[in-house]
């Protein structure tokens, strides 16, 4: 996924970029970096790899090295960045974050039509998402009419910041805001951010999130329109099932509110006898402390994170490294599991391997019945807007391979989405079998939408209803 930071201010900015930027490092685990103007009119620029170290010990030895008024810092699961790119527009530092599906067609047009012979600005050996945006801004007559046109050109999703060698900071966000931007203000002081947690500790007040496809200057006193935003928002909605902070609010809805009345619908559409409700920690927390509260029941922690060092179990590249996470971060606590009937709350079912080898764990450790409640609807599309996704192929998804098995891969998928219907329920039972659990049951969409407590129309289920909304 990924996240960034963005800081303009009257003094040095580099202390409240560096922590800021660090608010964002559980969306990625590839590349971090900063770029901060400096007060010689250069860009000082640091990228590290953060897959075995967290952003806050790779950068705090050489801060002392970063000083300037305006600064962009990123967590990056893609490219190495911050970019700093020398244009005809100038030279400028951009991050970004998204998911550009159509990167090689890009390429070509740059290639063909504006004539641009890319180089390998980076040091991954690769013509990365971040670059190709750089060039495509490049090609128009200012920076504002660039972002203007890579917004109407790329097909996904792209939110960025953008330093300018004036020291203007902008910030974009992607067009249809699936992902979000936040602004903050303190005295002479302005912050653009993912994550609103970052804002209280960093003493920013918030002012408003940015609108789907606006674009902004940034200075320390304010915020000036750039280009006003687009009618249609498809915010992701699964910020607040899984991998949003549960301290932070995106347009003014709070993740873990949203979690925690996500758990309650869930007990009260579909109830258990249990001793205990739990959560498969951490985002299954909220979701199982919303449910105990409802269902009246104990809260329980049968299983216990191992947070200095293990990275969320979907960020790592491969399949056997991500199982690998999984089984090493949850720890049992097997005096509140032997003999126990638990309920267990968890954010989603992907592939299905990780919660089948934790529901053998629990029986393992003496665990009577295991009654699984899932956050959202059954994953049954790919996401397409965003990189959340680790998912190579549609056959990764448990449900999709139980299509396929059921009547081929040219299958009416429709039916499989109304969990009324007969295809659904025999959809979740084969799903409860494999994965042997006592009892199984999803979220609703509708009870998910009214969960998060924004128009279902502003927000993007695609990966469970197969409907982008931008199109309608």
């Amino acid at each position: 996924m990924g996240g960034f930071c963005g800081v303009i201010a009257n003094g040095d900015c580099v202390s409240d970029l560096f922590f800021g930027t660090d608010y964002h490092s559980h969306l990625g685990t590839h590349r971090g970096g900063m770029a901060v103007l400096g007060p010689d009119g250069a860009f000082i620029r640091g990228i590290h790899n953060i897959s075995n170290a967290p952003f806050r010990s790779k950068f705090d030895k050489e801060l002392s090295r970063f000083s300037g008024k305006v600064g962009i810092g990123v967590i990056s699961d893609t490219d190495p960045q911050p970019l700093v790119m020398c244009s005809r527009l100038g030279t400028f530092a951009i991050v970004t974050v998204g998911l550009i599906n159509n990167i090689e067609e890009l390429k070509q047009e740059l290639f063909e039509k504006h004539n641009v012979q890319l180089q390998f600005s980076t040091t991954s050996g690769m013509v990365g998402p971040t670059e190709v945006v750089s060039a495509l801004i490049s090609t128009q007559s200012s920076i504002g009419e660039g972002v203007k046109y890579v917004q109407e050109k790329i097909k996904g999703s792209c939110s960025m910041l953008i330093i300018d060698e004036r020291g203007r900071l902008y910030a974009a966000r992607d067009r249809y805001g699936r992902t979000p931007i936040v602004i903050g203000r303190k005295d002479g002081a302005m912050i653009a951010l993912q994550e609103s947690c970052a804002l209280p500790n960093l003493g920013y007040e918030y002012v408003r999130d940015l609108g789907p496809g606006e674009m902004v200057e940034i200075i320390p006193e304010g915020i000036i329109p750039k280009l006003a935003p687009g009618d249609k928002m498809a915010i992701c909605a699964f910020l607040w099932v899984y991998y949003g902070f549960p301290a932070s609010s995106y347009e003014g809805r709070n993740v873990e509110m949203a979690r925690y009345r996500c758990g309650g619908a869930l007990a009260r559409r579909y109830p258990a006898t249990a001793d205990a409700a739990c959560g498969i920690p951490d985002s299954g927390t909220s979701h199982a402390l919303g449910y105990a509260h409802e269902a009246g029941i104990k809260y329980a922690r049968p299983f216990v994170k191992y947070t200095p060092t293990w990275a969320r179990s979907f960020m790592p590249q491969d399949q056997r490294t991500r199982e690998h996470v999984a089984a090493m971060k949850l720890i049992p606590i097997p005096g509140l599991i032997k003999d126990k009937s638990l309920v267990f709350c968890d954010d989603s079912i992907v592939r299905g391997t990780q919660l089948g080898k934790q529901a053998e764990r629990l029986y393992r450790d003496g665990c009577r019945e295991t009654h699984m409640r899932i956050a959202c609807p059954p994953l049954m599309f790919p996401c397409e807007f965003i990189n959340f996704s680790r998912s190579k192929s549609v056959y990764d998804l448990i449900t999709r391979r139980y299509v396929r098995g059921h009547e081929g891969e040219n299958a009416d998928l429709d039916k499989y989405l109304d969990p009324n219907g007969e295809p659904y329920r025999q959809m979740v039972e084969f799903i409860r079998e494999k994965l042997n659990l006592t009892s199984l049951a999803f979220q609703t969409v509708d009870d998910l939408v009214k969960a998060i407590g924004l128009p279902k129309e502003k927000l993007c289920t695609y990966c469970w209803t197969g409907k982008d909304v931008s199109k309608e």
